[in-house]
């Protein structure tokens, strides 16, 4: 980097390291940026460090310098129109662009895709932990996420356009499994958004929706000895701040504005909500139900995918549907929603506040929560079906002159262990009516989206195939599930014809083996009583073995015991499981919501006797009712049973450990 122009005594004092308040004005601080500098912005879709944006595109303006930045990116940040990435679209300005996300921002596609800038397209969570392993001065990102996609070096590498040429991705190999290696970068300058900075630069983030990856941001920068810039709405004296609450040192920070409140709204289309930042939580009853039509039709039939307990991650646009049909049909309570950006549990909001939450459990930094999803978190993820192959294939990235971008996709599609893909069955002035239970094709859209080959491999079929995750494609009026023989349709909607409305408007002939109805519950006004559905989950499917940790899982969440006949299954599926294994094995039991006859209660308890001692090396359980776990004990006590019954789950864990 080579200095230019004049440079202020602050900026002076900054590059020396002179120790002084950092609040710095914006003109100031964009000095600080130099020619041919990698920039890291912050942000997620409409969560931004606008003022930061804002100073560097007017700096640019006015003055034509500074020239040739690199941009890096994890999340698209904009507002498909100006804000955001948008502001630094000039030409000269930027001369590469790595970004998870492109969708939201058209100005920069339009440069990317006319080969005016370099441009890649990297999944979002491996940008996160770029970002981490900079910091660390790693020169790879080393990671599975990627593999079988665009991102591949057998396929494009993730660029964009012709005058993209370096190779920042490559395949390497240990203990005889690939990997992908991501070439990491200097951070030149980070830009950052906080709620309150002291005079030392400390920040705190208690307005703030989100956290994201500002920490491992902030120390990629300084450790590549470039600067850390942060906009906040506020300034408190020098050791005010709760270092609890600071998400990011001063130690780190090199520059803080305060930002013009209109520059620093929770997100583009709200300027404060409370809920997001997690001050109180709202009633879930103020949420609206959606409309009887296509996007809650292909939300309904997603939503019979899930079970009690899972994890799940929805995506934007239709697969944001999923959480108000939960919400409709009462089974948030037995459901853990989760989104990338960070939130854990509530309700995950949708368009211009996708990433943020309301009533959240907690707030994971985002590249935490790619961690955590790479890792295998997610029970359960529901994304967007915007065109799918006879592979199996999806893409959401890439359609002729439009580049949406990965995002997080690709993080989230190889590692959950099911995905539902959710879309409309074709595009372009689809019309649809629901009649009696039925579904009625008023008008056909113009644009097959299930098509012979996909443009671009955002989620890989044949990577799929191979680490046996359960894959569904859900529409309106059709479902696909992927299997070994390749694309199988399973089920049509009632009304439908298999001929006309479906084989006709696709590309390629699926695996047909036994096409059953829709659940025609989907396509008529009441509430489909998922509740029900979803604790009534078949014995079978309740008992399940982890030989990694020798530990049988007995999930009776719900379960309603009315019969000796299921106390007969339950016992039969426990000697099913574990009497081939030849050894005994810790269990644990969870009872929530559990009930049984009165009248059978004796013949219970000699069931679960009779189990412990043939099959249990030790046995933990646990409910969050203390009226249950009083009289379940009572009744395991009288029979010289030892009870072992806990509050929670990690209790019964700790226990059994």
């Amino acid at each position: 980097m080579s200095n230019q122009g004049v440079v202020s005594p602050v900026i002076a004092d900054i590059r020396s390291g002179m120790k002084r308040g950092k609040v710095v004005s914006l003109e100031d601080a964009m000095r600080v940026i130099r020619d041919g500098d990698t920039i890291a912005v912050n942000g997620f879709v409409g969560y931004s460090p606008e003022e930061l944006l804002q100073g560097l595109e007017d700096r640019f303006l006015k003055t034509g310098e500074p020239k040739n930045l690199t941009i890096i990116v994890a999340a698209g940040i904009g507002d498909g129109k100006e804000k955001g990435v948008n502001r630094l679209a000039h030409d000269g300005l930027v001369r590469r662009v790595i970004a998870g996300h492109w969708g939201l921002i058209p100005k920069m596609q339009k440069l990317a895709l006319a080969g005016k800038i370099e441009a890649y397209n990297f999944p979002q969570g491996v940008i996160t932990h770029m970002y981490r392993d900079v910091a660390g001065r790693l020169p790879r990102t080393i990671t599975h996420v990627g593999l079988g996609t665009f991102v591949d070096p057998r396929l494009s590498a993730g660029k964009v356009n012709a005058v993209t040429t370096e190779d920042l991705v490559e395949r390497i190999t240990f203990d005889g499994r690939e990997y992908l290696a991501y070439k990491t970068l200097p951070v030149s300058v980070a830009f950052l958004r906080g709620t309150t900075a002291d005079m030392d630069g400390n920040i705190s983030m208690e307005k703030e929706p989100l956290t994201l990856e500002v920490l491992p941001m902030a120390m990629a920068a300084k450790n590549s000895g470039g600067f850390v810039i942060v906009q906040v709405e506020r300034i408190a004296d020098r050791h005010a701040l709760n270092p609890r609450h600071v998400r990011i040192p001063g130690i780190l920070v090199d520059c803080v504005i305060v930002a013009r409140p209109e520059n620093h709204w929770q997100t583009y289309v709200t300027h404060y909500n409370p809920a997001f930042s997690g001050e109180f939580k709202i009633p879930t009853a103020t949420v609206e139900p959606l409309p009887m039509d296509e996007r809650k039709l292909v939300a309904r039939r997603a939503a019979f995918e899930l079970r009690p307990n899972m994890v799940v991650n929805l995506g934007i646009g239709m697969p944001e549907g999923v959480a108000s049909v939960a919400n409709e049909e009462g089974i948030f309570d037995y459901l853990t929603l989760t989104a990338e950006a960070g939130s854990i549990g509530g309700i995950p909001s949708g368009g211009g506040d996708f990433g943020t939450a309301t009533n959240m459990d907690f707030l994971n930094d985002m590249h935490a929560q790619f961690d955590f999803y790479d890792g295998g978190g997610l029970d359960l993820a529901c994304l967007g079906l915007a065109q799918m192959d006879s592979h199996g294939n999806v893409n959401v990235s890439k359609f002729g002159p439009k580049l949406a971008g990965c995002g997080g996709f690709i993080n989230i599609t190889q590692n959950a262990k099911k995905i539902v893909f959710a879309g409309t069955f074709t595009a372009g002035g689809t019309r649809l009516a629901v009649e009696n239970g039925k579904l009625k094709i008023v008008q056909e859209g113009s644009l097959k989206k299930i098509v012979r080959e996909v443009e671009q491999i955002t989620f890989s079929g044949e990577t799929a195939r191979q680490g046996e995750q359960q894959v569904f494609y859900v529409t309106e009026r059709c479902v696909f599930r992927l299997t070994r023989e390749g694309v199988e349709l399973t089920e049509i909607a009632p009304g439908v014809d298999l001929e006309k409305d479906i084989l006709a408007q696709m590309e390629f002939r699926p695996v047909m083996k036994n096409v059953r109805p829709m659940d025609e519950r989907i396509f008529r006004l009441p509430l489909m009583g998922l509740k029900d559905d979803l604790l009534s989950i078949p014995i079978p499917e309740r008992l399940t073995y982890d030989p990694a940790t020798n530990i049988f899982y007995v999930n009776f969440e719900g379960l309603h015991v009315r019969s000796s006949a299921d106390i007969e299954a339950i016992r039969s599926r426990v000697a099913e499981v574990c009497a081939p294994l030849g050894k005994r094995v810790k269990t644990i039991v969870n009872y929530d919501n559990f009930s049984i006859a009165p009248d059978l209660e004796d013949e219970y308890v000699k069931m679960v006797k009779y189990v412990v001692s043939e099959y249990y090396s030790d046995v933990t359980r646990y409910t969050t009712s203390a009226f249950l776990r009083m009289k379940l004990g009572d009744e395991l006590k009288k029979r010289n049973l030892a009870a072992h019954i806990f509050q929670s789950k990690e209790e019964a864990r700790e226990a059994l450990e």
